[in-house]
C-alpha cells in the first residue's frame, strides 16, 4: 500500500507532506496516536485501577493485518479477562485499528474485559505485589462476574501480567478460573538469558551478605527503589539498540506517508511512554522473584498467606518468543512444571518480547493459536 501511494506522489508533494508530518509529530504527536480506539465502558474503579468491558463489534468483518476476519455472531459463554503487565500500559491490547488484539478477540466471539492497572507515579511507590494480587485482582474479577453473570472466567495475560495472574490463582485457589493464557511470562527468572545467569551467580553471595549484615532490601523505604517509566523505556530499548536505530531511520524515510507516521508514532508510544514501577513492588520482585526465584520453586509468601502454585488446576496455554531477549522459552515454560493442570500446552512462536505479543506476525501466530485454544474451552 505504501509503495502504491509512493508511485502516485511526486517529489514536491512528498516534501510537502514530509514537512507537515514532521512538524505535527514534533508539536502535536498525540494527534498521530491511534491506539485505544475500540469502544468500552468502565465498570469499576479503585484509585488508579479500573476495569473495562469492551462493547460488541458492529461490523460483520474486520481487517487484522492482511487478514479479513469475519465477526462471529454467537458469543462464547465464558468471559475473557485481559491482564496487562506493569511497565506497559493497557494500550498494547488495542494497539492499532488493524492490529488490535481486543478487536480480534471480539470478532472471535469473546466477551472481553480488561483490568487496567493505571498510570503509576512516584506518589504510588507504596503499591505492592499484595495490592495487585490480594486486593485489585479479586475486586476486579468479582465485578466482572457480577457484570457478566458468569462465574467461570478465562484470563489472558502478558509478561508480568501473567505472573500476577498466577500469583492470584495460587493464593486465592479460585476454582472458577477455567482457562489461563500466559505470554512471555518469566516464571523461572534464573533461566532468562544473561539476566538469569547473573541472578544464578549472585543469589547465594547476596543471601550470605544479607545474613552477615542483618539487612534486606525489604527494609528500605519504597521510594528509594521506585523506577520511573523513562528508565523502563531505556532498559527495554537497550535489549535491541540496533532495532531502535533502524526504526527511526525507517520513520525518516517514510515521513511523507501519514499512515506510516501514525503507525510508527503509536508503536513508539508503547516503548517511549512506559509506566513507573512502584518501589514496594520492585522490592518484592527483586527479593522474592529474582534472587530467591520463589515462583519457580512453587511457593511464594504474599502478606500473611502462602501462594502454592500446585493449587492451580485450570487449563493453561503458555507462549514464548523464539527471539525474546528478556524472557527465554525455558523461563516461560516453567509455568507448566509448577501447576497441577492436566490440560496444559506450551508454544514457541516467532518474535521478540514485544513482537510475540503485538508484532506484525502476532495475529497469525499467538493470537490465532490463543483464540482457537480458548474457543474450544469457553462454551
Amino acid at each position: 500500500m505504501a509503495e502504491a501511494r509512493q508511485s502516485n506522489l511526486g517529489l514536491l508533494e512528498k516534501t510537502f507532506w514530509f514537512t507537515l508530518n514532521a512538524l505535527e509529530r514534533r508539536l502535536f504527536s498525540e494527534n498521530l496516536i491511534v491506539s485505544n480506539l475500540t469502544p468500552y465502558e468502565e465498570i469499576h474503579r479503585d484509585g488508579i485501577m479500573s476495569v473495562r468491558h469492551y462493547l460488541p463489534l458492529e461490523e460483520t468483518e474486520i481487517q487484522v493485518g492482511e487478514m479479513v476476519v469475519p465477526v462471529r455472531q454467537q458469543r462464547h459463554r465464558v468471559p475473557l479477562v485481559l491482564v496487562p503487565p506493569l511497565a506497559a500500559t493497557s494500550m498494547i491490547f488495542d494497539l492499532l485499528p488493524r492490529r488490535s488484539l481486543v478487536r480480534f478477540l471480539l470478532a472471535q466471539g469473546f466477551d472481553v474485559y480488561l483490568v487496567d492497572w493505571g498510570e503509576v507515579t512516584v506518589k504510588h511507590s507504596n503499591i505492592s505485589l499484595e495490592t495487585y494480587v490480594l486486593e485489585w485482582m479479586p475486586a476486579a474479577l468479582s465485578v466482572i462476574r457480577r457484570h457478566s453473570g458468569e462465574q467461570e472466567l478465562s484470563l489472558f495475560s502478558y509478561c508480568m501480567g501473567g505472573l500476577l495472574t498466577l500469583m492470584y490463582a495460587a493464593v486465592s485457589r479460585d476454582e472458577h478460573i477455567r482457562n489461563m493464557v500466559t505470554v512471555a511470562s518469566p516464571v523461572d527468572m534464573h533461566q532468562s538469558g544473561v539476566a538469569g545467569q547473573i541472578l544464578t551467580r549472585v543469589y547465594r553471595p547476596v543471601l550470605l551478605v544479607g545474613r552477615l549484615l542483618n539487612f534486606s532490601l525489604m527494609d528500605l523505604p519504597s521510594r528509594y527503589l521506585h523506577i520511573p517509566g523513562r528508565v523502563n523505556s531505556l532498559l527495554f530499548k537497550m535489549t535491541n539498540p540496533v532495532g531502535s536505530l533502524t526504526s527511526y531511520w525507517d520513520l525518516l524515510v517514510n515521513m511523507w506517508d501519514r499512515e506510516y507516521v501514525k503507525e510508527h508514532t503509536t508503536l513508539s508510544s508503547w516503548f517511549d511512554d512506559m509506566v513507573d514501577y512502584p518501589g514496594e513492588t520492585i522490592k518484592a520482585m527483586v527479593v522474592k522473584m529474582m534472587l530467591n526465584n520463589q515462583m519457580a520453586k512453587g511457593r511464594m509468601r504474599m502478606g500473611g498467606q502462602q501462594a502454592r502454585f500446585e493449587q492451580i488446576k485450570c487449563s493453561i496455554l503458555a507462549f514464548a518468543g523464539d527471539d525474546d531477549k528478556l524472557v527465554s522459552p525455558r523461563a516461560a515454560h516453567k509455568v507448566l512444571e509448577i501447576v497441577s493442570s492436566e490440560d496444559k500446552e506450551f508454544c514457541v512462536v516467532p518474535g521478540g518480547h514485544a513482537g510475540v505479543f503485538g508484532g506484525s506476525r502476532a495475529p497469525e501466530n499467538m493470537w490465532s493459536l490463543s483464540a482457537d485454544w480458548l474457543s474450544a474451552r469457553s462454551d
